[in-house]
């Protein structure tokens, strides 16, 4: 933690003097320092603590780096915020670890009962049915599918009915289940095989057909990370190469099914210096995030005190239909067209540096648990709800995951999968 402290003081003073380029490279070296860190104390390339070291701390160094006429200096409010953002996670989870002892310790062998395997395959044919129906519906309904759309750069934003949309694009979790289920399932009859590629198939063609290409990398990543769970001990570089060459193709293909063309993206990002297109995009995805965040801090004119973080329970509830005045807050950005923010801009919007400080410390906490839970369950599926998290801190730099409806929509669909597919012990269900 105090190479952390010392280097975002560090970083700050240089970005005082406007030398961004070793203010954002100071940074980003302190975030691989705390991911090799927290891999070599866990014995594992997945863990919770040092991922949310290398995304959150790793994004903020580029973003630091001011490669946009976008970027302007931040606020000494949004350098506080961003210390609190990562120092209060990491402390609280060193807090709770010197009380409770190691998360990474307990390995026990994980045994789950045939029938729960049967359960599974159900459960994955279910919900890629149930997405094929509800995809249906929103073609039929709007008249129009995103993918067959050419000219239209914002055409899945428009390609969504309310409540329906969440179903339709549920069938990312089919992956990561089916990967579970493979693991389990030593006996996989052709008939069986047959429905769980014609599932994974629907998967992945889904968010394609939506040019959703962030849901189709959820989908990926998360079975990634799932896999890397359950083969702590035999990850393999092909597993990396895997994932690239499947994500890679995709994106550039969905890019262009969007109509962002070079020209079309150049002019939004702004940026200082002619650079290819491949460093551009993803450089702005994540660095204009901490940006808005400065912009959220200079310009917010009251806080929310806790209605914008809770804007799930008004969607998923019904009730923003009810009483719209609860999901009235503009948002605050740099420019129209870059909407993404990091993790803690509603946990500011509603309580200010004091929310971002609480929030994150939270989430410290729950990763604690999380740890120690994952080596110790005898249930599967526990592995994606773990996957989910991991994803979501693996890409804190991007969106307010935990204030967005799908987010608690996947858990919810993962939990019930979870009782569904477990079996029960007494009265009581059991990590």
């Amino acid at each position: 933690m105090l190479i952390y402290l010392f280097g975002s003081l560090l970083a700050y003073l240089l970005s005082r003097i406007e030398l961004y380029a070793l203010s954002g490279t100071v940074l980003f070296l302190v975030a691989l320092y705390l991911y090799i860190k927290e891999y070599r104390y866990s014995n594992s390339l997945v863990n919770l603590r040092g991922i949310f070291s290398l995304a959150f701390v790793g994004g903020e160094g580029i973003s630091a780096l001011k490669l946009s006429h976008l970027a302007k200096p931040w606020s000494d409010t949004t350098w506080i915020c961003l210390c609190l953002a990562f120092g209060c996670f990491y402390m609280m989870f060193e807090w709770l670890k010197r009380y409770l002892g190691n998360p990474y310790k307990n390995k026990e062998e994980r045994i789950i009962e045939k029938n729960n395997e049967n359960r599974l395959y159900v459960c994955i044919v279910i919900l890629a049915m149930i997405s094929v129906i509800a995809f249906n519906i929103e073609a039929l309904k709007l008249g129009f599918i995103p993918f067959l759309l050419r000219g239209v750069p914002h055409a899945y934003s428009y390609f969504h009915i309310s409540g329906v949309h969440y179903f339709t694009v549920s069938c990312i979790l089919v992956p990561s289940l089916s990967i579970i289920y493979l693991s389990e399932e030593k006996n996989l009859n052709i008939v069986k095989s047959v429905f769980l590629v014609l599932a994974n198939i629907v998967a992945m063609l889904i968010p394609i057909l939506c040019v959703s290409r962030f849901q189709f990398m959820f989908a990926i990543l998360m079975a990634f990370v799932t896999l890397l769970i359950l083969k702590r001990e035999k990850i393999r570089p092909l597993y990396f190469i895997a994932v690239v060459v499947i994500i890679v193709p995709v994106y550039l293909l969905l890019s262009v099914a969007r109509s962002h063309n070079v020209e079309y993206l150049n002019g939004i990002f702004e940026m200082k210096y002619n650079l290819p297109i491949f460093i551009t995009q993803p450089y702005i995805y994540i660095a204009n995030n901490y940006d808005n965040l400065d912009t959220l801090i200079k310009e917010l004119p009251k806080h929310s005190f806790g209605l914008k973080g809770l804007f799930p329970l008004w969607a998923l509830s019904g009730l923003k239909f009810i009483y719209p005045k609860l999901v009235d807050f503009p948002i605050f950005v740099n420019k129209t067209e870059l909407t993404t923010v990091t993790l803690f801009y509603d946990a500011f919007y509603d309580f200010g540096i004091i929310g971002v400080g609480a929030f994150s410390a939270i989430l410290g906490a729950i990763s604690f648990f999380f740890e120690k839970w994952i080596r110790s369950t005898r249930h599967a599926v526990f592995y994606m709800i773990y996957a989910q998290w991991f994803v979501y801190l693996a890409l804190s730099f991007f969106t307010t995951w935990f204030s967005n409806p799908a987010t608690w929509f996947y858990f919810i669909v993962t939990v019930v999968i979870f009782l569904i597919c477990e079996k029960r012990v007494g009265k009581l269900w059991t990590i």
